[in-house]
């Protein structure tokens, strides 16, 4: 079974109605991302941060997988689907696929501020100023912000180095170090990427580009891959 790899971003999860930065000017329900996304803004505003990451919580409820989270987990039939998203969201959970890597972190979970490696998995709920840790530290969102190191890139790259299908689903590919992953699948690695808009990809890059929405874009994809392995 051929290894697909599939990196997605903030476009992958438009259409479920969770608004992308690209779309709002730099701002996050008009938040400044600096002042919520940062550990400068958590340092001068934690109650603003925790209620910013309660209301993206709240706001993820209501949501729901939509088409292309759907096409992407039933590539598992044909197959050996790994995920890594840029997004926090559990949509591609929601939406069936098993093997997931939240590279900037996911908000569904909360940490500790004095052991990072205390995670608490909270759903939906809201964490407020005075919810501790067993340790007695305040809890804060699970999510690489601007600024921080992003632990899980080293296993990224190792997944990606082992792709025979490189697909980059949503992603302006501007956001680094994720934005670079595409460097480091093989170089008869098969690449492929999905986006309404246009994206910049190094000239020296061959990528088939299917200029469409998440949605479309993962019905297309499907049906060249199954045609290109003829599985149909």
């Amino acid at each position: 079974m051929k290894k697909l790899i599939i990196l997605t971003g903030a476009g992958m999860s438009a259409e479920s109605g969770i608004r992308t930065f690209r779309e709002t000017g730099g701002l996050w329900e008009e938040y400044d991302v600096n002042e919520v996304a940062s550990p400068m803004g958590w340092a001068k505003d934690r109650d603003l941060v925790l209620r910013f990451y309660n209301e993206r919580r709240t706001q993820l409820a209501d949501c729901e997988p939509n088409e292309g989270h759907k096409g992407v987990a039933a590539l598992e039939k044909y197959f050996d689907v790994h995920i890594i998203t840029q997004n926090v969201d559990d949509l591609h959970e929601r939406a069936g696929s098993t093997k997931i890597l939240h590279l900037h972190g996911e908000l569904t979970k909360v940490r500790s501020t004095g052991d990072p490696s205390l995670v608490y998995d909270i759903g939906y709920k809201e964490v407020n100023p005075g919810d501790l840790c067993e340790k007695g530290k305040q809890l804060r969102p699970h999510i690489v912000w601007f600024g921080e190191a992003v632990p899980l890139m080293d296993k990224a790259v190792e997944i990606t180095s082992s792709a025979d299908i490189f697909a980059v689903i949503g992603s302006p590919l501007n956001v680094y170090p994720a934005a670079g992953l595409v460097g480091f699948a093989p170089s008869n690695a098969s690449l492929w990427l999905i986006d309404p808009f246009d994206v910049y990809v190094p000239a020296a890059t061959k990528i088939n580009v299917i200029k469409e929405k998440a949605s479309d874009g993962v019905r297309i994809l499907t049906q060249k891959l199954l045609e290109q392995y003829g599985i149909i």
